[in-house]
């Protein structure tokens, strides 16, 4: 079970500018892009590689990023080197943070109004302090906020991406989606949390089998998908699925 593998808007001179654009996007503004974190760090929080990724991706394609996050306690703390849960918590608002070099804002602060899109990186984070996926499984609860971003970016129509364990938040707030997280087998090792195509059926959505590599678009639902780390494979091809659901996303756009 995958349970077992174990601040406010920075306005100004920093963050955003007089017209609210972020100011940390570079080529010709276009489609306006939320990507909600969960902390910093594959085990208790966003998966960095994954963030990056995204952001990248973004970058490359002319949009302006908006970044946000939960301001909550972590689930846990994991010291990375050796897997385990430490001391003391830490608030993943803060965390996230680090990723966002500082331009970052409480997701009680985002509204589907001021965007044109959403997403959401894979990481513990998702699974551990945007839910409780970690613990609970299918009966799991989902961050207040984290529902009514999904809810109202879904209402409004407008795209949705979600990267590595991520789609488990949509398959439980918007049930008859469809995503992939991969596989449902685990192909000696390739896949070693295959066992989540099988929970996300249970929250009566579709899994859609995919390679690392590719994404899945729901076109009714809006909502674009990819792999990521849920794949034990080499980091430049996450990184090429990664620029696909971006692309997916972008596409959608209106």
């Amino acid at each position: 079970m995958f349970a077992t593998r174990t601040a406010t808007l920075v306005r100004g001179a920093r963050g955003w500018n007089a017209f609210g654009r972020a100011l940390h996007t570079t080529s010709v503004l276009n489609a306006k892009v939320a990507v909600v974190l969960s902390g910093c760090g594959v085990y208790d929080g966003s998966e960095v590689h994954e963030a990056s990724a995204i952001l990248v991706h973004l970058s490359r394609n002319g949009a302006e990023v908006g970044m946000f996050a939960p301001d909550i306690s972590q689930m846990h703390v994991v010291n990375h080197t050796k897997g385990e849960p430490m001391e003391p918590n830490r608030n993943v608002l803060v965390e996230s943070a680090r990723i966002a070099r500082g331009e970052i804002a409480a997701l009680s602060e985002l509204k589907a109004s001021n965007f044109d899109a959403v997403i959401f990186p894979g990481g513990f984070g998702a699974a551990k302090n945007l839910s409780t996926f970690a613990v609970d499984g299918t009966a799991m609860k989902v961050n207040p906020d984290v529902e009514r971003v999904l809810k109202d970016f879904h209402g409004a129509k407008k795209p949705i991406g979600l990267c590595c364990i991520a789609p488990v938040l949509a398959a439980k707030v918007l049930p008859g989606c469809e995503v992939t997280v991969g596989s449902d087998e685990e192909e000696w090792g390739k896949w070693p949390h295959a066992e989540t195509a099988g929970a996300i059926s249970a929250m009566d959505s579709t899994h859609v089998k995919k390679d690392v590599t590719e994404c899945h678009t729901d076109s009714k639902n809006k909502i674009v998908t990819t792999p990521a780390f849920m794949c034990n494979t080499a980091v430049h091809r996450v990184f090429d699925g990664i620029g696909h659901m971006v692309k997916g996303v972008l596409s959608l756009v209106k």
